[in-house]
Parts: C-alpha cells; structure tokens; sequence
C-alpha cells in the first residue's frame, strides 16, 4: 500500500511526459521544427514552459526521448545466454519494435505507428535533430551492452558484445531509413528483421509466429 502514491505519481508523470511529446511532434511536424518554440508546445499540452523542461531538459528531447532503450533490454535481459550475440539482439530490436508501433498490420497505421513514423521523419529531415540522433544511438548500444550482462571487466567480451550491438544497430538504422522513405507501408518489424538477415543470415532471428 505505501507504494501506491508514488505509482500514481509515475504514472501520471509519464501521463503527461506522453501528452507533452504528442502535441510536439505534432507541432514540429506542423510548421517545422525551428519554426516551433518550446512555449508553443506548452501552450498546446496545456502545461507551462518549466513544466516541459521539468520532462525534456533540451527541445530536441521533445522528439528523441523515448522507451526503447528500456525495452530491448528488458527482452535481452530475457532471452537465453546461450543463443549469439547477434541472435539476442536481434530479437530484442524486432520486439521492441512490434511493441513501439503497437502491432498495427496492413491497412491503416496505428497510432504507434504514425508517432514513431512522424518522429523518424523530423529525425531525419532536421539537421539538429540528426546530431543529436547519434549520442541516443551510443545510449542505446551502451544499454544493449550493459544488459547483455557478462564479464564487464574482461576486454575481449566487452569488445565482442559492443561489435554485435554496433553491428545491430546498423542494420536496425537502414531498415528505419527504408520504412521512412516509404511512409511506413512496410512492417516494421519485419523490415528490421530483414536487414538483419542480410547482415548476418536467415537463421539470426526468430521467425517463427507467436504461440
């Protein structure tokens, strides 16, 4: 029972960290991204500047921040360590990204779906946004890493497990790059899993359906 305050207050933080990043993609993607202030996206969400600042310290936050970090470590964390590296990761990033576009399939985009597409977008198209797209990319390999878990203090592992992530993630930009060109009309998850395949072979993730 103690905890349940503090649950209701995550959860209406991250209640309103969602509503503030919607009316900013929104907006940016509007008018354009330096067209657009930080007091207009406040404005929008119904929230004071300081308030936004309090959830994305930065106005490229606005569009970078995001849960998949999270998420592909928690599946990494999940799956066998007796399977490869590549195998491992792979899967995490098909995952997380049936997660993060929310399963939508053929027809319409969900709502994930257009979020994730309208952000990749602004990624893409805004000089500042693209600069800052790298340090989220080092996060990401760095928590891929660290949750692959291991002998941190052994070079040889630390190196093999950066490799694979550095090598995954390359993969996982093209397929994100492809899936923007052609307004998200592919599967992402699959378009993923097909770079993969290229990258490594066909057996690198799991294509079999759910049970």
């Amino acid at each position: 029972m103690p905890d349940q305050p503090s649950t209701l207050r995550e959860q209406r933080r991250a209640e309103t960290q969602r509503t503030i990043q919607a009316h900013a993609v929104r907006l940016f993607t509007e008018r354009g991204y330096d067209a657009t202030t930080v007091a207009d996206v406040a404005e929008a969400a119904g929230v004071s500047p300081m308030t936004v600042y309090r959830h994305f310290p930065t106005k490229e936050d606005l569009v970078l921040v995001d849960q998949n970090g999270q998420l592909v470590a928690e599946r990494i964390i999940a799956s066998s360590a007796a399977q490869p590296l590549v195998r491992r990761i792979g899967g995490a990033l098909v995952d997380s990204a049936a997660t993060l576009t929310g399963g939508g399939h053929g027809g319409d985009l969900a709502a994930g779906e257009r979020f994730l597409l309208a952000r990749l977008r602004l990624m893409i198209s805004t000089p500042a946004l693209r600069a800052r797209h790298l340090d989220n990319h080092y996060a990401l390999q760095q928590a891929i890493v660290d949750a692959l878990g291991g002998d941190a203090t052994d070079p040889d592992t630390a190196f093999r497990a950066h490799a694979a992530a550095s090598a995954c993630l390359a993969a996982m930009h093209t397929a994100l790059v492809r899936w923007a060109e052609g307004d998200g009309r592919a599967e992402l998850p699959d378009l993923i899993a097909k770079a993969l395949a290229a990258a490594f072979g066909d057996d690198v993730v799991d294509t079999a359906p759910d049970a």
